[in-house]
Formats: C-alpha cells, structure tokens, sequence
C-alpha cells in the first residue's frame, strides 16, 4: 500500500483551500454527528453554522472521559463514527502529561501522504536524493494496549508497522524495518550506525524525527567507533546485540569482513575535531532532515557544525492529533521555516493568540487568518476531536496560493515565571541564542539545556542547566567565569520588558544562573523521561522542568555555578 504525490496537487490543494475545507467539514460531520460526544451538541446536523455556533472549543480533560470510554472497552460510536483500531501516544516532553487519541488507518494514509509531499517537494530542489538512500533514526517500543485490547503506540512506532510505511522503507533507508522495531533503543541505535556506516557511499541524507536524536545518534558514534569500525573488520556484529532478528538482517548488510572501508572511518574519527564528521564519513550527503524549530532550535549549531552547515530542511508539521502542514520552501534558512497547512488533513479553526476565551467571533477559518497575526490552531478530525485546542502558538508568515503558512512560534503552556512577569518558549530561544555566540570564543558547544524557575528563596530567579563540550575531541571543557557571566548578562537582556524592569528596579527577581552540567547529564535525562514511558523517535528535551526526579538528576550533575553581575538596562 503506497501513497504518491505530485506536484501538482500541491498547487491544487492550496488554491482551493476554502472549498476542500468546507468539503472537508461537511464529510467529518456526517460521519461523526451521530456520534455520542457530537450528538448533544449537533443532533445529528452536519451543518456547518451549526457545528460553529453549538461545537465548544474544547482542550484535553474535556474530551478525555470519551475517549477513556472507548479505550475502557464501550463502542468507538461514543466518539468516532468510524471504527477505532489502535491510539496514538503524545510524547508528554512538551510541557505537559502524555494522552492518548483515538485514530484508524485514515490517520496513517495521511503521515503518508504528508511525507510523500514533503519528499517531492525536497526532490523538486535537490534531484539527487531519488538515487540514494536516507539513514534514518527511527525507534518504536512495543505497544501496550487499553483494558478493551487496543494498541497504544506512539505517532511514528504506528506509522513504522503500518502497510504505509513498510512498502517504501526497503529501497528508502540503510537500516531495515528489523532495526526501527527493534525495542531496545541502545540496540536500535547501534545497528541504525553501523548500517549507515556500511552503506556510505549510498547516503544522500540524514535524517531524525527530532534533531535532538540526530545529536544523540552522533554522541554515542563518539563513543562507540572503535567498536563499529571491528564489526565492520571482522564482519561479525558484537554479541551484545541480542535481538536476533535485528542481529540477522545487519549480519547480512554487513555482508563479511571489511577492512578498507573499516580503516577509511577509523581516520576520520581519529582526527582531532569533529567538525564536518557528517560529510566526512558520508561524503554523498545532500542534506540534513529534521524538525528544528521550536524547542529543537537549540540544536541547530550543533548540526551544522557535525556537517559542515549542509542544509537542515524541517520538513513537516505534525502531531499526535493530526497532520498538518509542509515547508514549501526546504532550503530556507532554519530561521525562515514555514509550514503551509494542507487543507485535507483535518478541518481548521484559528483563535487569536490573545484571547483565551475562546470566543465565536474571535475564531476565524483556515483561510481567513491575516499575515503577521499569532494564532492558536484549533483541530477537528475524523476520530473524534473538534474544536480541539493544540496549545502551539503560531504566526502567520505568509500565504501559497490560498493556504496560509506559519511559523512555529512556542508551546502555549511553557513559560518562567517568578514574579509577574512571563517569559515564553520564544523568548527563552531567542536569549539562548545570544547567549552562544559568546561561547565561540572558547571554542565550546552548547549540547543541551533546560531551565526552571526558582521559587524556593526570595527572591526568586531563573536557573538555567547547560551541558557544555569542547569543540576538540580530546579537550575538556574549560570554563572561562567571565564568558559565562557574560553569557547569563546577554540572556537577561535579551528577555522582555517586564523581566528587565522587575529585575532592575523592582528587584522581584534576583540574578540568571547558569549551571554547567556534567557531560552526558542530558542523556541521562532523556534515558529518565524514556524509562517513564517516552518515546526516543519522539523525545523532545524539556525546555522548562517541572519534575523533581529530573531536577535532581540535574543537580547532581553541576559542576560549577555562574551569575549575572549587573541588572539589564531598560
């Protein structure tokens, strides 16, 4: 079962954006109005003006005891008109606690569709990756299952075993669909490089859900080259790697002894920095692929300097409750990207970012938003959510034909906050972002970072946990105290006006802290969040901590602390 795209329908979709919505609508309305949730509010009308005046906008805890009741085992009719297989688990790293959504073989034929899109349209600007192959860091966990014996999964583990998926994974990545099932992580991981690494010549991307899974997938290549390098000698895999299917198939790849090609990576990871070490061992790569805006933002000077600033193309915009858009525009600047929303997907509604009431007048459709404008998209779709609040904060950036583009700005539910003041997702990126380029002149990478706000002293301030590496391989980190103080002085600049005048004149909110953790500290937080039911495809490292198990992994990680020594100007 496979989905193809072409590029025309891309100018079709978006041009008659209005149409296929309202189409759309009256599709999802018919077949769900008769529905238990739908039913009090619509009885059994798939009028549009009606599902507007009637349909509340709704966030999660509204819907959830609907959903539980099919998941507990009663009818999908409670919340679906069509029958739910399986539910998608959120990733719970994005501020907030996993749930599950209803969904069948439609919402997987869209990730699809979307991703045929997206690859079309990557190929329209770079030809060559028709001819070879991505290595992918794909991982999936082993489904659980409700009380009624319906799978749970997370968004891509559903994805990889669906009919979609397995059609074109064969001639489109190194590792085989052994490996991206493979549910142990440190195995996967280890079996997706060593048959990258076999099939070099071949790689024209490389790709992660997240980019944060990029730099993890380079971090243990640090640490576990000399190993690959002897599998890849001898042509035997190491015997720690017990998945014997997972072990069969790469004993395969590998395909005997190999010591040319073992030798070739042996010198590039013996060299003294690791710059360009993407290109280096794949010297065919085109282009890096991953989500990089939002909380993944931070992560962008990393990538670029493991691949020498190839282009980093973010190519969707996609969640557990639906698809919806892509970036028209791949090679543009990771600070310009875009995602223009696909009118097919789900039916969208669009609420002011300012007004959190939720207001008829201040919802507008898909079309109707203006440029400049920040919104907060609300979601109906085909399993049962409408009106469906999504919690991202988006800014219109534009229009293709009549499909308006956004700009992922923040998560809503994500802010510092110590006093009055609210410090969001955005203004947390951008202060970060002027605080690294004081690091350069130490020759130090920023390798992860969260923050929380300190409420336990008066007065309270902001603590910022930063893992640092020396851009040499066999350089340890060292901390200059006046760059570090710089660097907490330029991010309380950076913040609003509100954060400078308290902190200044009010003195509500005493001086940034920095504190520099031990290298491998944010691995070791992931490895927390996976064990407590996280997904590694879909792991976002918190930009903001609440939980006092991961605050003190943290603190037992600090090597040193650093202040600001003066207040911002106004």
């Amino acid at each position: 079962m496979s989905v193809s795209f072409d590029l025309n329908d891309l100018d079709e979709l978006t041009s008659n954006a209005k149409q296929i919505q309202d189409n759309l609508l009256k599709e999802i309305l018919t077949l769900n109005a008769n529905t238990g949730y739908l039913r009090q509010f619509l009885n059994g009308s798939s009028v549009k003006e009606l599902f507007k005046k009637n349909v509340p906008v709704v966030r999660y805890e509204d819907v959830k005891p609907y959903i539980e009741r099919v998941a507990n085992g009663e009818p999908s009719d409670v919340i679906s008109g069509k029958p739910v297989t399986q539910f998608l688990l959120s990733s719970g790293t994005s501020g907030g606690k996993q749930k599950i959504f209803p969904v069948n073989n439609k919402f997987f034929e869209d990730m699809a569709f979307i991703t045929a899109q997206s690859s079309s349209i990557i190929s329209k600007h770079i030809e060559v990756i028709k001819q070879g192959k991505t290595m992918t860091f794909y991982f999936a966990r082993v489904p659980s299952t409700t009380p009624s014996g319906l799978p749970v999964s997370f968004v891509r583990g559903g994805y990889l075993t669906s009919e979609y998926f397995k059609n074109e994974s064969s001639y489109r990545y190194t590792s085989p669909n052994e490996v991206m099932l493979c549910s142990d992580n440190k195995q996967a991981m280890y079996c997706h490089l060593l048959c990258g690494l076999i099939q070099r010549d071949e790689v024209v991307s490389v790709a992660a859900p997240f980019a944060c899974s990029l730099v993890g997938a380079i971090t243990v290549l640090e640490n576990c080259w000399k190993e690959l390098c002897s599998n890849i000698r001898s042509g035997h895999v190491s015997e720690w790697i017990t998945d014997f299917t997972c072990r069969d198939v790469v004993t395969n790849i590998l395909g005997g002894p190999n010591s040319e090609l073992a030798d070739i990576i042996e010198e590039e990871c013996q060299e003294e920095s690791w710059k360009g070490i993407i290109t280096r061992l794949w010297p065919q790569t085109k282009f890096i692929q991953s989500v990089i805006t939002g909380q993944n933002a931070q992560f962008i000077p990393m990538l670029e300097f493991y691949s020498n600033k190839l282009p980093l193309i973010s190519p969707i915009y996609a969640s557990s409750e639906t698809m919806f858009g892509v970036n028209v525009n791949p090679l543009c600047k990771p600070q310009d990207i875009s995602y223009t929303f696909m009118p097919n997907m789900s039916y969208f509604e669009f609420l002011r970012a300012d007004d959190d009431e939720g207001n008829e007048g201040d919802i507008v459709d898909l079309v109707d938003v203006q440029i400049g404008c920040y919104y907060e998209p609300l979601v109906t779709n085909y399993f049962g959510l409408h009106r469906y609040r999504m919690g991202d904060i988006l800014q219109v950036s534009g229009f293709h034909n009549n499909a308006p583009q956004f700009r992922f700005v923040r998560r809503k539910n994500v802010i510092l906050s110590v006093n009055v003041e609210v410090t969001t997702e955005e203004d947390i990126l951008k202060a970060l972002n002027h605080a690294t380029d004081h690091l350069k002149s130490s020759d130090l990478i920023l390798m992860g970072f969260t923050c929380y706000a300190d409420i336990s002293i008066l007065p309270g301030h902001y603590i910022f946990y930063w893992e640092l590496k020396a851009k040499k391989v066999d350089d340890i980190v060292k901390l200059d105290n006046k760059v570090m103080v710089e660097c907490c002085c330029v991010m309380e600049e950076s913040f609003n006006f509100l954060y400078r005048k308290v902190r200044a004149k009010e003195g509500s909110i005493g001086p940034l802290e920095i504190r520099v953790v031990q290298q491998g500290t944010f691995d070791s937080l992931m490895k927390l969040f996976i064990s407590r039911g996280a997904s590694a495809s879909q792991y976002k490292p918190p930009i903001c901590i609440n939980s006092s198990e991961a605050l003190a992994l943290l603190e037992n990680s600090v090597l040193a602390r650093f202040f600001s020594d003066k207040v911002p100007p106004l």
